[in-house]
């Protein structure tokens, strides 16, 4: 572990985290854990934890945490869907190459379903794009 620990700590969870205050300078030298705040990066809510004021520190620090977070997640959003055609490239190799007639017989109406759904949704997409360009 570094020397120097951060002064907030977060806890990951669906749509946003809990935040917790962060101090080792106490006597045994151990770390404590304060729950300041839950946040909800869906709708950019900060909720105090029970009676406690936030500073304009822990706000910033939350804030800040906040625009990271939602970055790091559209990263991640745009690496799958990379992965997604890495997957059907794999998948269609698989197919082509080493699929038993059993495996394709178990997974050929549910892949060609998907593939259908997504392709419906990318031509509209597109025609929808195309359109608003002129």
């Amino acid at each position: 572990m570094s020397d120097k620990l951060p002064d907030y700590y977060f806890r990951v969870r669906d749509n946003g985290a809990f935040v917790f205050s962060l101090d080792t300078e106490n006597r045994q030298r151990r770390i404590d854990m304060d729950q300041i705040a839950v946040v909800n990066i869906r709708n950019g809510e900060i909720k105090p934890q029970g009676d406690r004021t936030l500073s304009e520190t822990d706000i910033a620090a939350i804030t800040t945490w906040m625009e990271e977070r939602v970055q790091t997640l559209a990263h991640r959003e745009m690496d799958d869907i990379f992965r997604a055609i890495d997957y059907l490239n794999t998948t269609t190799h698989w197919i082509q190459s080493r699929a038993t007639e059993e495996q394709l017989d178990a997974v050929t109406d549910q892949l060609l379903l998907a593939m259908h759904d997504m392709r419906n949704t990318l031509v509209r997409k597109k025609a929808d794009r195309l359109t608003k360009k002129g």
